[in-house]
């Protein structure tokens, strides 16, 4: 409660130290992260993501300054590539968001992804628990835009935004990642620039394959399936696609309004505690999954691993074989 206390009360100094101690998963990060757990689950998350080149940080940027415009605390977790040098986050995208400095309402954290695959730290939900109970509004988590495993951010995330851009060398970028189906929102950005036409129809193209009035469809990567009396409008929320000009501030206040009537929707339909769950629960599994292994390991003389990691290399034992071998060696 030391390192918490203060992050409850408001202070952005105990709070920078704090997010540094859960990124580095100190154990007073751990503890910390325990003691704010109850005061958490009022923020709303949105997730920005999309192919490199689109504008991530310029809409995040535009989003957190409409937002504070209507009097919202804004915390903004941007996944930077890591540093090849050090390791480290990039912080380009600190560098693109200079509008919001010394906004006392604003929160700007950088974080390397540090070879994450999905585009997202492995402490991302962790750093997002801390800003929910420091008592932002919206948390804006922006990804690397790796471009083919951006599917975490729809497991993290209360409202998903792809952010497409004309003219990239590809009609479709969001439909190659294979992330169009996590999308709550669509974004064509840039859309001043020529093509954005054929770009929005492709968009609207690929929605009509995956929303039409079908019986079973796929949605954030799950099976679900509609009852032959209820109309797909009534269960389904269709992504709209908006334009903007995110250097310019155009599109945003629609944008915006129909972020609001996606929070509206998860609310009424109950999917807003689905997704709090689901969430929690991948958290809760992913934590687990860590602990366990790491306790495991922990019991085995390093020379047994050598042996065995030796056995995998030269192909004598298959790494499932070398799986089922130290479980039936370490059983107790």
């Amino acid at each position: 409660m030391e390192l918490a206390q203060p992050v409850l009360n408001g202070d952005r100094l105990a709070l920078a130290r704090l997010l540094s101690r859960v990124e580095n998963d100190t154990p007073e990060g751990r503890l910390a992260l325990d003691a704010l757990f109850p005061h958490t689950g009022r923020a709303h998350l949105i997730g920005v993501t999309g192919a490199p080149g689109t504008g991530k940080s310029s809409l995040v940027n535009q989003l957190a300054f409409h937002l504070r415009k209507q009097g919202k605390r804004v915390a903004i977790v941007a996944v930077d590539p890591s540093s090849p040098f050090t390791g480290g986050a990039v912080l380009g995208d600190r560098v693109r968001m200079r509008d919001l400095a010394g906004d006392p309402g604003v929160f700007i954290r950088s974080m390397a992804s540090r070879g994450s695959l999905g585009g997202l730290a492995a402490t991302t939900a962790a750093v997002t628990q801390v800003f929910d109970a420091a008592g932002f509004d919206v948390i804006l988590i922006e990804t690397v835009g790796a471009g083919q495993s951006e599917i975490d951010i729809a497991r993290l995330a209360h409202t998903t935004i792809v952010v497409e851009a004309p003219g990239l060398g590809d009609d479709i970028q969001a439909i190659k990642a294979g992330i169009l189906e996590i999308a709550d929102l669509l974004v064509i950005n840039k859309a001043d620039r020529p093509g954005v036409e054929l770009t929005e129809r492709a968009l609207k193209t690929m929605l009509e394959l995956a929303h039409p009035v079908r019986k079973v469809f796929r949605h954030h990567g799950q099976v679900m399936e509609l009852s032959g009396a209820e109309t797909p409008d009534s269960r389904l929320w269709i992504p709209p696609v908006q334009r903007v000009v995110a250097t310019e501030g155009k599109g945003i206040p629609e944008l915006l309004k129909a972020i609001e009537q996606h929070v509206a929707h998860l609310r009424s339909s109950g999917d807003w505690v689905r997704r709090e769950r689901a969430r929690l629960e991948a958290e809760f599994d992913l934590l687990l999954q860590e602990t366990l292994v790491s306790r495991f390991i922990s019991k085995i003389p390093s020379t047994s691993l050598d042996s065995l990691l030796e056995s995998i290399q030269t192909r004598k034992t298959s790494p499932r074989e070398a799986v089922y071998q130290l479980l039936n060696e370490n059983k107790d």
